[in-house]
């Protein structure tokens, strides 16, 4: 027989274990589709068709999940807003900023900059009263958000810096953040992770494929080969799992450590940049690199403190 402080312990490992998965996984997968943002214009794929395409995708196949798992997303008013809201925040603004940054600043620094959102987040979620003040989570918080400047302000004083891009670059974090926030204050009763993802995901699609309109954005493919189609499946197959990961982690690890995917992402796309893409380091790379690693740990590490000690009280 298991013990009752056996199971204690199984509870505590399984509270922090899933999100912890959530966190590295749907990290990774940011860090591989910046990657794949720049090889999709290397083989002349626009921004918005590679994002529009891959995101239709996307919804496609988390729709077809959601439809086996008999949670096919809801329509109504109030569901609908918050669709479109927090496809616009989330998906098809911040990652439009991105993609079209890519060719301008580089991959590796756009995944860097993607962990910024953690202190925006962590300071709405206070003043919001979302989470608890603690100390070490906000440490960890400051030391990401010092490692991304001192990767940003290296780039503004490069020679060839585009400070046009590098400023719309930094807008981006502040749209993942509003989104985190968002989708917790918001997030409708009694709906999966499931449901959710596919309706944010069309609504993106709709969303992007209305930028259409203005002149020099199209949503053309170039039928020159497979290749930009085998391209825009795979960056499917990314999103989709990318953001059932985000709904799992919102609502298994909260705003705070969601945030921290962007940390993740930069962690695994850097390399892939340098190594794969033969992309020049960026500046501070190691510094910046390790407050970022630093960061992940103390927020994940705080966020297990605070986990245990509300179980332990209600234990009591």
């Amino acid at each position: 027989m298991v013990s009752s402080a056996q199971q204690g312990t199984l509870g505590h490992k399984q509270t922090w274990l899933l999100p912890l998965l959530c966190l590295l996984a749907g990290g990774a997968l940011i860090g591989i589709s910046t990657n794949l943002a720049k090889y999709a214009g290397e083989i002349g794929l626009t921004p918005l068709a590679f994002l529009f395409w891959s995101i239709t995708g996307a919804a496609v196949i988390l729709f077809i999940y959601a439809l086996l798992r008999r949670e096919l997303p809801p329509l109504n008013k109030s569901i609908l807003s918050y669709y479109f809201v927090a496809a616009l925040v989330s998906v098809a603004g911040s990652n439009l900023i991105f993609f079209s940054a890519i060719p301008h600043v580089g991959a590796s620094f756009v995944a860097l900059i993607i962990s910024l959102p953690p202190l925006l987040t962590y300071l709405a979620a206070i003043v919001l009263r979302i989470e608890p003040f603690t100390k070490l989570r906000a440490l960890g918080v400051i030391a990401a958000l010092a490692g991304a400047g001192v990767l940003a302000a290296r780039k503004f004083s490069a020679p060839d810096a585009s400070v046009f891009w590098i400023v719309l670059t930094l807008c981006g974090p502040v749209l993942l953040a509003i989104g985190n926030i968002y989708r917790t204050l918001y997030w409708p009763a009694n709906l999966s992770a499931s449901a959710l993802a596919p309706g944010m995901l069309i609504a993106a699609s709709g969303l992007l494929a209305l930028v259409n309109i203005v002149p020099h954005y199209s949503l053309a493919v170039p039928m020159t080969g497979l290749l930009p189609l085998g391209v825009i499946v795979l960056q499917a197959f990314v999103f989709a799992a990318q953001f059932l990961l985000l709904f799992l982690l919102q609502k298994t690890g909260g705003p705070v450590l969601l945030s921290l995917l962007g940390a993740v992402g930069a962690v695994v796309g850097v390399p892939i940049a340098i190594f794969l893409q033969n992309e020049s380091p960026p500046e501070g790379l190691i510094l910046g690199a390790s407050l970022i690693a630093l960061g992940v740990i103390l927020v994940t590490y705080g966020g297990v403190k605070m986990m245990r000690a509300e179980q332990g009280s209600v234990s009591e």
